[in-house]
Protein backbone atom coordinates (compact mmCIF):
# COMPACT_ATOMS: atom_id res chain seq x y z
CA UNK A 1 0.00 0.00 0.00
CA UNK A 2 1.31 3.44 -0.92
CA UNK A 3 2.02 5.90 1.87
CA UNK A 4 -0.19 8.96 1.35
CA UNK A 5 0.29 10.93 4.58
CA UNK A 6 2.85 11.20 7.38
CA UNK A 7 1.98 13.19 10.50
CA UNK A 8 3.81 14.13 13.68
CA UNK A 9 2.49 15.12 17.09
CA UNK A 10 5.36 16.60 19.05
CA UNK A 11 6.41 18.12 22.34
CA UNK A 12 9.95 19.03 23.25
CA UNK A 13 10.77 15.59 24.59
CA UNK A 14 8.59 13.08 22.75
CA UNK A 15 6.84 12.86 19.37
CA UNK A 16 4.58 10.28 17.78
CA UNK A 17 4.17 9.65 14.06
CA UNK A 18 1.10 8.49 12.17
CA UNK A 19 1.30 6.89 8.75
CA UNK A 20 -1.72 6.59 6.44
CA UNK A 21 -1.88 4.48 3.29
CA UNK A 22 -4.05 4.80 0.21
CA UNK A 23 -6.65 2.38 1.59
CA UNK A 24 -7.03 4.40 4.79
CA UNK A 25 -4.96 2.00 6.90
CA UNK A 26 -2.84 3.60 9.60
CA UNK A 27 0.17 2.87 11.74
CA UNK A 28 1.58 4.69 14.75
CA UNK A 29 5.26 5.09 15.51
CA UNK A 30 7.53 7.36 17.49
CA UNK A 31 10.48 9.65 16.89
CA UNK A 32 13.35 9.41 19.31
CA UNK A 33 12.89 11.20 22.61
CA UNK A 34 14.74 14.41 23.61
CA UNK A 35 14.51 17.49 21.37
CA UNK A 36 11.78 15.54 19.60
CA UNK A 37 10.27 18.75 18.27
CA UNK A 38 13.50 19.35 16.35
CA UNK A 39 13.48 15.75 15.13
CA UNK A 40 9.93 16.32 13.84
CA UNK A 41 11.26 19.13 11.65
CA UNK A 42 13.94 16.78 10.31
CA UNK A 43 11.28 14.12 9.70
CA UNK A 44 9.14 16.37 7.51
CA UNK A 45 12.09 17.96 5.70
CA UNK A 46 14.41 14.99 5.19
CA UNK A 47 12.40 11.77 5.58
CA UNK A 48 8.76 12.24 4.60
CA UNK A 49 9.38 13.59 1.06
CA UNK A 50 11.12 10.37 0.06
CA UNK A 51 8.58 8.06 1.71
CA UNK A 52 5.38 9.58 0.38
CA UNK A 53 4.08 7.65 -2.60
CA UNK A 54 6.21 4.61 -1.81
CA UNK A 55 4.82 1.28 -0.65
CA UNK A 56 5.10 0.17 2.95
CA UNK A 57 6.82 -2.88 1.44
CA UNK A 58 9.66 -0.54 0.41
CA UNK A 59 10.77 0.06 4.01
CA UNK A 60 14.16 -1.66 3.67
CA UNK A 61 14.84 0.33 0.50
CA UNK A 62 13.84 3.60 2.13
CA UNK A 63 15.98 3.00 5.21
CA UNK A 64 18.98 2.59 2.92
CA UNK A 65 18.13 5.20 0.32
CA UNK A 66 17.03 8.12 2.49
CA UNK A 67 20.46 8.41 4.16
CA UNK A 68 22.00 8.35 0.68
CA UNK A 69 19.71 11.16 -0.45
CA UNK A 70 20.69 13.04 2.72
CA UNK A 71 24.35 12.04 2.63
CA UNK A 72 25.51 15.48 3.73
CA UNK A 73 23.66 14.93 7.01
CA UNK A 74 25.00 11.61 8.35
CA UNK A 75 24.27 12.32 12.00
CA UNK A 76 22.00 11.20 14.76
CA UNK A 77 19.00 13.43 14.05
CA UNK A 78 18.37 11.81 10.67
CA UNK A 79 18.21 8.34 12.25
CA UNK A 80 16.09 9.57 15.15
CA UNK A 81 13.67 10.79 12.48
CA UNK A 82 13.88 7.59 10.42
CA UNK A 83 12.74 5.68 13.50
CA UNK A 84 9.40 7.43 13.24
CA UNK A 85 8.85 6.06 9.73
CA UNK A 86 10.11 2.57 10.56
CA UNK A 87 8.03 2.07 13.69
CA UNK A 88 4.87 3.40 12.02
CA UNK A 89 5.32 0.97 9.12
CA UNK A 90 5.72 -1.96 11.52
CA UNK A 91 2.55 -0.95 13.36
CA UNK A 92 0.70 -0.72 10.04
CA UNK A 93 1.96 -4.17 9.07
CA UNK A 94 0.89 -5.68 12.37
CA UNK A 95 -2.57 -4.19 12.20
CA UNK A 96 -3.01 -5.31 8.59
CA UNK A 97 -2.03 -8.86 9.57
CA UNK A 98 -3.95 -8.83 12.84
CA UNK A 99 -0.77 -9.77 14.71
CA UNK A 100 1.59 -8.13 17.20
CA UNK A 101 4.84 -6.88 15.73
CA UNK A 102 6.84 -9.49 17.62
CA UNK A 103 4.99 -12.24 15.70
CA UNK A 104 6.00 -10.63 12.39
CA UNK A 105 9.70 -10.91 13.29
CA UNK A 106 9.71 -14.47 14.59
CA UNK A 107 8.62 -13.96 18.17
CA UNK A 108 5.44 -14.43 20.15
CA UNK A 109 3.48 -12.58 22.84
CA UNK A 110 4.49 -13.35 26.38
CA UNK A 111 6.43 -12.27 29.43
CA UNK A 112 9.88 -10.74 29.89
CA UNK A 113 11.98 -10.48 33.00
CA UNK A 114 12.59 -6.79 33.70
CA UNK A 115 15.30 -5.04 35.65
CA UNK A 116 14.48 -1.91 37.63
CA UNK A 117 16.57 0.82 36.04
CA UNK A 118 17.42 3.93 38.04
CA UNK A 119 18.35 7.11 36.16
CA UNK A 120 19.28 9.16 39.21
CA UNK A 121 22.73 10.19 40.33
CA UNK A 122 21.64 12.80 42.87
CA UNK A 123 20.12 10.13 45.10
CA UNK A 124 22.01 8.89 48.16
CA UNK A 125 23.03 5.24 48.36
CA UNK A 126 20.65 4.68 51.29
CA UNK A 127 17.70 6.23 49.49
CA UNK A 128 18.44 4.27 46.32
CA UNK A 129 18.58 1.05 48.30
CA UNK A 130 15.31 1.85 50.03
CA UNK A 131 13.41 2.48 46.81
CA UNK A 132 14.81 -0.72 45.29
CA UNK A 133 13.48 -2.60 48.31
CA UNK A 134 10.04 -1.00 47.86
CA UNK A 135 9.99 -1.92 44.17
CA UNK A 136 11.07 -5.47 44.93
CA UNK A 137 8.29 -5.88 47.48
CA UNK A 138 5.61 -4.19 45.36
CA UNK A 139 6.39 -5.55 41.90
CA UNK A 140 8.69 -8.53 42.32
CA UNK A 141 11.81 -7.09 40.67
CA UNK A 142 14.88 -9.23 41.28
CA UNK A 143 17.36 -7.27 39.14
CA UNK A 144 18.36 -3.62 39.57
CA UNK A 145 20.57 -1.09 37.79
CA UNK A 146 22.02 2.03 39.40
CA UNK A 147 24.44 4.77 38.45
CA UNK A 148 28.13 5.14 39.25
CA UNK A 149 30.58 7.90 38.23
CA UNK A 150 29.41 11.28 36.96
CA UNK A 151 27.99 11.33 33.44
CA UNK A 152 30.93 11.88 31.06
CA UNK A 153 32.70 12.58 34.32
CA UNK A 154 36.39 12.24 33.45
CA UNK A 155 36.99 10.13 36.57
CA UNK A 156 34.93 12.34 38.86
CA UNK A 157 31.93 11.17 40.84
CA UNK A 158 28.58 12.86 41.46
CA UNK A 159 30.13 13.58 44.84
CA UNK A 160 33.37 12.17 46.26
CA UNK A 161 33.10 8.54 47.30
CA UNK A 162 29.58 7.93 45.98
CA UNK A 163 30.59 5.03 43.70
CA UNK A 164 32.48 3.27 46.48
CA UNK A 165 29.54 3.75 48.84
CA UNK A 166 26.59 2.80 46.67
CA UNK A 167 27.79 -0.60 45.46
CA UNK A 168 28.08 -2.32 48.87
CA UNK A 169 25.03 -0.44 50.18
CA UNK A 170 22.80 -1.83 47.42
CA UNK A 171 24.21 -5.32 47.82
CA UNK A 172 23.63 -5.36 51.58
CA UNK A 173 20.09 -4.03 51.20
CA UNK A 174 19.01 -6.52 48.52
CA UNK A 175 21.01 -9.56 49.52
CA UNK A 176 23.07 -12.00 47.54
CA UNK A 177 20.18 -13.26 45.40
CA UNK A 178 19.56 -9.92 43.64
CA UNK A 179 21.09 -9.34 40.21
CA UNK A 180 22.95 -6.02 40.20
CA UNK A 181 23.90 -3.89 37.19
CA UNK A 182 25.65 -0.51 37.06
CA UNK A 183 25.91 2.25 34.46
CA UNK A 184 28.83 4.68 34.31
CA UNK A 185 27.57 6.72 31.34
CA UNK A 186 31.04 7.30 29.86
CA UNK A 187 32.36 8.39 33.25
CA UNK A 188 35.76 6.71 33.62
CA UNK A 189 39.17 6.39 32.06
CA UNK A 190 40.24 2.79 31.40
CA UNK A 191 42.44 2.67 34.50
CA UNK A 192 39.72 3.96 36.80
CA UNK A 193 37.09 1.79 35.13
CA UNK A 194 39.19 -1.31 35.70
CA UNK A 195 39.73 -0.32 39.34
CA UNK A 196 35.99 0.17 39.84
CA UNK A 197 35.28 -2.99 37.86
CA UNK A 198 37.25 -5.13 40.32
CA UNK A 199 35.19 -3.66 43.15
CA UNK A 200 32.02 -4.47 41.20
CA UNK A 201 33.14 -8.05 40.68
CA UNK A 202 33.86 -8.41 44.40
CA UNK A 203 30.26 -7.34 45.09
CA UNK A 204 28.81 -9.71 42.51
CA UNK A 205 27.74 -7.03 40.01
CA UNK A 206 27.26 -8.70 36.61
CA UNK A 207 26.85 -5.79 34.17
CA UNK A 208 29.13 -2.72 33.80
CA UNK A 209 27.61 -0.35 31.26
CA UNK A 210 29.46 2.26 29.20
CA UNK A 211 32.47 2.50 31.54
CA UNK A 212 34.50 4.79 29.27
CA UNK A 213 33.61 7.52 26.77
CA UNK A 214 31.44 5.56 24.35
CA UNK A 215 33.10 7.06 21.29
CA UNK A 216 36.49 5.69 22.46
CA UNK A 217 35.93 2.01 21.70
CA UNK A 218 39.57 1.10 22.24
CA UNK A 219 39.28 2.36 25.81
CA UNK A 220 36.19 0.26 26.45
CA UNK A 221 37.93 -2.75 24.94
CA UNK A 222 40.74 -2.40 27.50
CA UNK A 223 38.16 -2.65 30.28
CA UNK A 224 36.39 -5.60 28.67
CA UNK A 225 39.68 -7.48 28.36
CA UNK A 226 40.64 -6.81 31.98
CA UNK A 227 37.41 -7.85 33.73
CA UNK A 228 35.35 -11.01 34.05
CA UNK A 229 31.94 -9.35 34.46
CA UNK A 230 30.01 -8.25 31.37
CA UNK A 231 31.10 -4.89 29.99
CA UNK A 232 28.26 -3.49 27.91
CA UNK A 233 27.54 -0.56 25.62
CA UNK A 234 26.24 0.82 22.35
CA UNK A 235 23.16 2.75 23.37
CA UNK A 236 24.31 5.96 21.66
CA UNK A 237 25.44 4.36 18.42
CA UNK A 238 23.52 4.38 15.15
CA UNK A 239 26.13 3.87 12.41
CA UNK A 240 26.14 0.30 11.05
CA UNK A 241 29.83 0.51 10.15
CA UNK A 242 30.67 1.61 13.67
CA UNK A 243 28.64 -1.32 15.01
CA UNK A 244 30.45 -3.72 12.70
CA UNK A 245 33.80 -2.56 14.00
CA UNK A 246 32.64 -2.60 17.63
CA UNK A 247 31.47 -6.18 17.35
CA UNK A 248 34.51 -7.35 15.40
CA UNK A 249 36.95 -5.93 17.96
CA UNK A 250 34.88 -7.31 20.89
CA UNK A 251 34.78 -3.88 22.48
CA UNK A 252 31.94 -5.09 24.70
CA UNK A 253 30.54 -8.39 25.95
CA UNK A 254 26.89 -7.36 25.47
CA UNK A 255 25.50 -4.95 22.87
CA UNK A 256 22.85 -2.38 23.81
CA UNK A 257 21.35 -0.69 20.76
CA UNK A 258 18.48 1.72 21.32
CA UNK A 259 15.69 1.22 18.76
CA UNK A 260 14.96 4.93 18.60
CA UNK A 261 18.57 6.10 18.31
CA UNK A 262 19.25 3.37 15.73
CA UNK A 263 16.52 4.53 13.36
CA UNK A 264 13.90 1.91 14.15
CA UNK A 265 13.28 -1.80 14.55
CA UNK A 266 14.62 -2.89 11.16
CA UNK A 267 18.11 -1.49 11.66
CA UNK A 268 18.20 -2.73 15.25
CA UNK A 269 17.41 -6.24 14.03
CA UNK A 270 20.34 -5.93 11.65
CA UNK A 271 22.73 -5.04 14.48
CA UNK A 272 21.34 -7.78 16.73
CA UNK A 273 21.93 -10.32 13.93
CA UNK A 274 25.54 -9.13 13.56
CA UNK A 275 26.02 -9.67 17.29
CA UNK A 276 24.38 -13.10 17.17
CA UNK A 277 26.78 -14.17 14.44
CA UNK A 278 29.64 -13.13 16.73
CA UNK A 279 28.17 -14.90 19.75
CA UNK A 280 27.23 -11.73 21.62
CA UNK A 281 23.92 -11.19 23.44
CA UNK A 282 21.71 -8.14 22.93
CA UNK A 283 20.15 -6.30 25.88
CA UNK A 284 18.75 -3.13 24.29
CA UNK A 285 18.75 0.29 25.87
CA UNK A 286 15.29 1.72 26.60
CA UNK A 287 15.57 4.23 29.41
CA UNK A 288 12.12 5.83 29.53
CA UNK A 289 8.48 4.81 29.32
CA UNK A 290 7.61 6.34 26.00
CA UNK A 291 6.93 3.75 23.29
CA UNK A 292 10.62 2.79 23.06
CA UNK A 293 10.27 0.28 25.89
CA UNK A 294 7.25 -1.32 24.23
CA UNK A 295 9.15 -1.56 20.93
CA UNK A 296 12.00 -3.22 22.82
CA UNK A 297 9.65 -5.71 24.44
CA UNK A 298 8.47 -6.87 21.02
CA UNK A 299 12.08 -7.12 19.86
CA UNK A 300 13.30 -9.14 22.84
CA UNK A 301 10.51 -11.69 22.45
CA UNK A 302 11.91 -12.44 18.98
CA UNK A 303 15.70 -12.29 19.33
CA UNK A 304 17.58 -15.60 19.47
CA UNK A 305 20.40 -13.78 21.28
CA UNK A 306 18.23 -11.74 23.62
CA UNK A 307 19.83 -10.87 26.93
CA UNK A 308 18.23 -12.10 30.15
CA UNK A 309 16.17 -9.00 30.91
CA UNK A 310 14.37 -5.89 29.71
CA UNK A 311 15.52 -2.47 30.89
CA UNK A 312 12.59 -0.86 32.70
CA UNK A 313 12.84 2.72 33.96
CA UNK A 314 11.61 3.27 37.50
CA UNK A 315 11.48 7.06 37.19
CA UNK A 316 8.17 8.87 37.45
CA UNK A 317 6.81 12.39 37.20
CA UNK A 318 9.59 13.97 39.28
CA UNK A 319 12.23 12.88 36.74
CA UNK A 320 10.31 12.35 33.50
CA UNK A 321 7.24 14.60 33.68
CA UNK A 322 6.91 14.44 29.91
CA UNK A 323 6.27 10.69 29.84
CA UNK A 324 3.11 11.00 31.92
CA UNK A 325 -0.26 10.48 30.25
CA UNK A 326 1.02 9.34 26.85
CA UNK A 327 -1.23 6.29 26.42
CA UNK A 328 -4.91 5.49 26.83
CA UNK A 329 -3.99 2.24 28.57
CA UNK A 330 -0.66 1.78 30.33
CA UNK A 331 1.28 -0.99 28.51
CA UNK A 332 3.83 -1.24 31.31
CA UNK A 333 2.38 -3.21 34.20
CA UNK A 334 5.05 -5.19 36.08
CA UNK A 335 3.89 -8.35 37.85
CA UNK A 336 6.32 -10.68 39.60
CA UNK A 337 9.17 -8.73 38.04
CA UNK A 338 7.89 -9.28 34.51
CA UNK A 339 6.49 -7.14 31.71
CA UNK A 340 4.22 -8.63 29.05
CA UNK A 341 3.83 -8.32 25.30
CA UNK A 342 0.15 -8.80 24.50
CA UNK A 343 -1.42 -10.25 21.38
CA UNK A 344 -2.87 -6.87 20.32
CA UNK A 345 -2.17 -6.11 16.64
CA UNK A 346 0.78 -3.88 15.83
CA UNK A 347 2.57 -2.36 18.79
CA UNK A 348 -0.58 -2.48 20.88
CA UNK A 349 -0.73 1.10 22.14
CA UNK A 350 -3.14 4.00 21.67
CA UNK A 351 -1.87 7.53 22.15
CA UNK A 352 -3.95 9.59 24.56
CA UNK A 353 -6.27 12.05 22.77
CA UNK A 354 -5.65 14.55 25.58
CA UNK A 355 -1.90 14.35 24.97
CA UNK A 356 -2.38 14.71 21.21
CA UNK A 357 -4.48 17.82 21.75
CA UNK A 358 -1.57 19.46 23.60
CA UNK A 359 1.07 18.55 21.01
CA UNK A 360 2.32 20.46 17.97
CA UNK A 361 0.93 18.96 14.76
CA UNK A 362 2.57 18.77 11.33
CA UNK A 363 1.56 16.85 8.23
CA UNK A 364 3.23 15.83 4.96
CA UNK A 365 0.89 14.43 2.33
CA UNK A 366 0.65 13.61 -1.36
Amino acid sequence: MKITQLETFATQNVAFTRLTTEDGGQGWGQLSTYHADITAQVFHRQVAPYALGRSTDDLDYLLGKIPEHEHKFPGSYLYRALGGLDTAVWDHRGKAAGKPVTSLIGGSPGKLRAYASSMKRNITPADEAARFQRLRDAHGFDAFKFRVAAECGRDTDEWPGRTEAIVPTIRRALGDSATLLVDANSGFSPARAIEVGHMLQDSGVVHFEEPCPYWEMEQTRQVTAALSLDVTGGEQDWDIHHWSRMIAMRAVDVIQPDIMYMGGLTRTLQVAAMAAAAGLPCTPHCANLSAVTLFTMHLLRALPNAGPYLEFSIEGADYYPWQQGLFVQDPYAITNGQAEVTDMPGWGFTVSPDWLARSTYQSSAL
